[in-house]
């Protein structure tokens, strides 16, 4: 039998990217996530309409504020601690990790006033004797 003749590196890398079995499968790069770029601090016309608007909203977490208002998550509990201390926004669940809240409705005051007597309409009808 006669010697194989010798093969040099860049021939059989060569060989190897023109073989049958195709292009090497390419890994697709991730999703990347879109960096939210959040107040930390409040300027006047973001604290305005967190004081005008949130207290409106029917459901207040951590999460909306800072969806909605566009600032971070610390700065959002602070905002919520602050709407508590002013009795516009009440909580209906605290937990560990997430606390909901709604906004506080005047069913206090409204129980508190006596219902005004005499709602039907007056003089349309026959008068009784």
């Amino acid at each position: 039998m006669a010697p194989k003749p010798q093969v040099s590196k860049e021939a059989k890398a060569l060989a190897a990217s023109n073989s049958s079995k195709g292009k090497k499968k390419k890994w697709s790069k991730g999703k990347m996530k879109e960096k939210v770029n959040n107040q930390v601090l409040f300027d006047q016309p973001t604290y305005d309409k967190l004081l005008a608007e949130v207290p409106k909203y029917k459901l207040i977490t951590q999460s909306v504020l800072s969806d909605r208002l566009r600032i971070n998550g610390s700065l959002a509990r602070a905002a919520i601690r602050e709407l508590l201390e002013k009795n516009l926004i009440r909580s209906v669940a605290v937990h560990s990790t997430q606390s909901i809240y709604t906004r506080a409705t005047n069913t206090d005051v409204e129980a508190a006033k006596p219902e005004k007597e005499g709602k039907g309409k007056k003089g349309k009808g026959k008068d009784k004797e």
